[in-house]
C-alpha cells in the first residue's frame, strides 16, 4: 500500500477559493500490486491540467452556470489527465500505455470497465512533450484552433486583440493569428508576461491591464481599430474592446473570466454594446464541445499544432506546478490570474 494524494473541493466560495477552507489536499491508498478492475486498468497520473472554467463548477448544487455541473463537497476535482496504465484488463491497453482522459487529479487512479471509453490511447509520433497534450495539443488548443478558424474566421493584414494573451487558449490563438500574417496584440496581467508575449511568441504588441485606463492602452497599440475581438476574459476589456471594434469586426466569446468570482449582482455592466449595431458586430459564444467546433476540427488541429511545435513555429508557454502538493495554491494563483501559461500539475518528470 502506497499514499495517495488528491486535490479535493471542500465547499463552495462566494469569491476567490481559499487554501483549506474551499481546495485542499487528501491523504488516500493505494495498493499497487492490487488487479484492475474487471474490464478496467489503474495508472499513475503523469500531468494534470488546470483551467479556468473548474470555477463554474465551485457552486452550490442547484446553481450550476454555462453548462457546467457544480462538484460534490469533499469530492476529488476531475480535469484532463495524462496518466501512465499500470495494470490493465482491457484488451486495448496494455501496462506502460500512455492515456489521456477526464481523471480525478490524484496520483493513482482506478478505472473502472464503464469509465474506460473516456480515456484515449496518446498517439505521440513526434514525440512532444507529454504535459503539451493538456494544453496547445489538447482542449484549450483544439478551442483556440476551432474558434479562430470557425469563430473569428482570420483574414491576412486585420488586426486582432487578445485578452488572457498568455493563457492556455489565448497564447495559441495569436501564434495561429501569426501563422495566418496578421497583426496580433494581446493583453496580459504584468510586465513580465508582456514580455514573453512580445519577445517569446512574437505578438505584435499589448499591453498590462493593470497599468492604466483600458481603453487608452488599448487605442495606443491599435490605433486604426481592430476586427477581431478573442475573449477570454469579459468586463472592461470587452468593453473597451467594442469601442475599438471596426465596422463588420468579429468577437469570438471564449471565456469572462474577470467575472468568474465575482456574484452575480456586482458584474461589470457593459457600456459601449449599442456600437454592435452602428459597426456591424458578429459576436459568438463558443464551446469547443459543439459539432462544429471540436469535433469538426479535431484532426486538423493535432496534425497541425504537432507539426508547428516540432519546428519551432509555435512556442508553448507552460506554468509547470511541480507536484499535487502545490496543485492548492496553483489552482488558486490561476483564478487570481497570475499564471504565466498554460497551468499544468506534474507529478513526475518525463
Amino acid at each position: 500500500m502506497i499514499q495517495n494524494k488528491a486535490l479535493i473541493f471542500k465547499e463552495p466560495p462566494e469569491a476567490l477559493p481559499e487554501k483549506g477552507k474551499h481546495l485542499d489536499l487528501r491523504i488516500g491508498e493505494f495498493h499497487p500490486d492490487a488487479e484492475p478492475p474487471q474490464g478496467g486498468f489503474t495508472a499513475q497520473v503523469l500531468h494534470a491540467s488546470l483551467d479556468p472554467y473548474l470555477r463554474h463548477c465551485m457552486v452550490p448544487a442547484g446553481a450550476a452556470r454555462d453548462g457546467f455541473l457544480p462538484m460534490a463537497p469533499g469530492s476529488v476535482i476531475s480535469n484532463s489527465c495524462v496518466a501512465r496504465v499500470l495494470k490493465s484488463d482491457t484488451q486495448n491497453l496494455a501496462c506502460g500505455d500512455v492515456v489521456i482522459g477526464m481523471a480525478p487529479i490524484q496520483e493513482y487512479i482506478v478505472v473502472a470497465a464503464h469509465e474506460v471509453a473516456e480515456f484515449e490511447k496518446l498517439d505521440n509520433p513526434l514525440g512532444l512533450d507529454l504535459k503539451l497534450f493538456l494544453g496547445p495539443m489538447g482542449f484549450p488548443g483544439l478551442t483556440a484552433y476551432s474558434a479562430l478558424y470557425e469563430v473569428a474566421k482570420p483574414k491576412a493584414g486585420q488586426t486582432i486583440f487578445i485578452s488572457a494573451a498568455l493563457g492556455a487558449v489565448g497564447q495559441v490563438v495569436g501564434q495561429i493569428a501569426k501563422i495566418e500574417n496578421m497583426r496580433v496584440i494581446g493583453s496580459v496581467g504584468s510586465d513580465e508576461k508582456l514580455r514573453l508575449l512580445k519577445d517569446r511568441i512574437g505578438f505584435d504588441d499589448g499591453f498590462n491591464y493593470r497599468r492604466g485606463n483600458i481603453t487608452e492602452q488599448l487605442r495606443k497599440v491599435a490605433p486604426e481599430g481592430i476586427d477581431i475581438y478573442f475573449d477570454n476574459v469579459g468586463g472592461e476589456q470587452l468593453d473597451a474592446a467594442i469601442e475599438a471594434m471596426n465596422d463588420f469586426g468579429r468577437i469570438a466569446q471564449c471565456g469572462y473570466s474577470s467575472q468568474y468570482s465575482v456574484p452575480h449582482n456586482q458584474r461589470y455592466g457593459l457600456v459601449n454594446y449599442p456600437q454592435i449595431i452602428s459597426k456591424r458586430v458578429s459576436w459568438r459564444g463558443l464551446l469547443v464541445i459543439d459539432e462544429n467546433m471540436g469535433n469538426a476540427y479535431q484532426h486538423e488541429h493535432r496534425e497541425r499544432m504537432s507539426k508547428w511545435i516540432a519546428a519551432g513555429t509555435l512556442t508553448p508557454i507552460m506554468y509547470d506546478i511541480n507536484g499535487i502538493d502545490n496543485s492548492v495554491q496553483g489552482l488558486i494563483e490561476l483564478f487570481k490570474g497570475n499564471n504565466v501559461g498554460k497551468a499544468v500539475v506534474n507529478f513526475v518528470s518525463n
